[in-house]
């Protein structure tokens, strides 16, 4: 067989995989759409907060500039009011700066998610081997990448042209106007540059991170021998389940056995199920199953029924539904109470008629079973389904 790392990748990565690569810090990132996020953020901050703003820093410069003969003279009251002038520019600034701040923290939910890894912050040596390095300046990735950045720069700059074609017209008749109204075309015309040149790293944006989710998911593929790895470290090899589980049926299978001398009679098709029932004066609820089987197991329990003297009673009907219908240790169901105390009473006389007293009990021929719980009958098939002992063509 081929190595590992031979092998094609061709599997999705398992939930295990993928935990392992957060809890080591390698999330899909993006950042294209973190750069255009928060300049957007900036933009619209800018744009809402912008008049404010500017008369904030309007009136802070204007403070600046203006000194009276006791700033001049009183280095004290000059450095208080300077203070107070840095103080009410960063009130300005908060809105806009706690805006872009909380995108920036935000972005990463657009692809990755957040994630702290302090694995991330441990040294890997590996990372200093100049092998390593120049393999992956020439990986795939690394052509991914310039190939990116040639496209963020043409159409960076393709769509910066344009900008400057449309408005220098404009620009050059700002000379002439005056100067609040030049301020504000100036105004306008960074606007709508600002926003032609972010829709444009929008456009990259909205390719790269879709690129980054596949990116990540192909990184983390896995080979079907390392799923088939992985699964036995998980849940065990199969082949150990399996050889345990067959292990536990065969246990069962002897228990079950062992309680067949305790029943008080076993029901049969004649030759096809066997299940045997339990009851006594002092016994509580109904009578009880005690074992069942079909074909080889059925045929056993027969066998051990005889060697121990246990009652055996052909009843076809009852024997398929007691064996559709309850498990081991299971009470028979209440739709069955008449035919098998039927059955009960049968044997409780022919105890009776063994020990030498009365007449041989004649043994039931039409017990009381309802239609819809016999696995054969017509009026349970469409209900439930052929049986799969009928499918296969199995003895009835």
């Amino acid at each position: 067989m081929a190595d590992d790392s031979d092998a094609e990748k061709t599997e999705p990565a398992s939930a295990k995989r993928l935990e392992q690569a957060r809890e080591e810090g390698d999330v899909p990132r993006s950042r294209e759409v973190a750069t255009f996020t928060v300049l957007m953020a900036a933009g619209a901050g800018l744009w809402m907060t912008g008049d404010g703003l500017v008369g904030q820093l309007h009136s802070a410069l204007v403070s600046g500039l203006t000194l009276d003969q006791e700033q001049i003279f009183n280095a004290d009251v000059l450095v208080r009011r300077i203070g107070m002038d840095v103080v009410r520019v960063l009130i300005a600034c908060l809105p806009l700066g706690v805006a872009v701040m909380l995108v920036a923290l935000a972005s990463p939910l657009l692809v990755g998610g957040w994630l702290f890894s302090s694995k991330a912050f441990m040294p890997k040596f590996s990372k200093l081997n100049p092998v390593s390095g120049i393999s992956n300046m020439f990986s795939k990735n690394a052509l991914v990448e310039l190939v990116k950045a040639v496209l963020k720069t043409l159409v960076v700059g393709f769509v910066t042209w344009m900008v400057v074609m449309k408005y220098k017209d404009a620009v050059i008749g700002l000379s002439v106007e005056p100067l609040k109204l030049g301020i504000g075309h100036t105004l306008n015309m960074l606007a709508s540059s600002f926003l032609f040149i972010v829709g444009a790293l929008g456009l990259i944006a909205a390719i790269d991170g879709p690129y980054q989710m596949w990116h990540y998911a192909d990184k983390l593929k896995m080979t079907r021998q390392e799923l088939i790895q992985e699964s036995k470290e998980s849940d065990g090899n199969p082949q150990i389940k399996g050889k345990i589980r067959q292990l536990q049926r065969e246990m069962a299978k002897r228990r079950m056995m062992a309680d067949v001398p305790t029943a008080d009679v076993v029901v049969t098709n004649p030759t096809h199920y066997a299940v045997a029932l339990k009851y006594h004066d002092g016994m509580r609820g109904a009578p009880k199953v005690v074992a069942k089987g079909t074909d080889e197991v059925a045929a056993k329990i027969r066998e051990i029924a005889k060697e121990n003297k246990v009652a055996i009673l052909e009843a076809p009907a009852l024997a398929r539904a007691l064996h559709k219908h309850t498990e081991i240790g299971d009470e028979i169901p209440e739709q069955l109470y008449a035919a098998v105390a039927e059955v009960l009473a049968y044997v409780f006389q022919l105890r009776v008629f063994n020990r030498g007293d009365g007449n041989r009990p004649e043994a039931p021929k039409k017990l009381d079973v309802p239609p819809t719980m016999d696995p054969l009958d017509p009026a349970f098939i469409p209900k439930h389904g052929m049986p799969p002992d009928l499918i296969n063509g199995a003895p009835v």
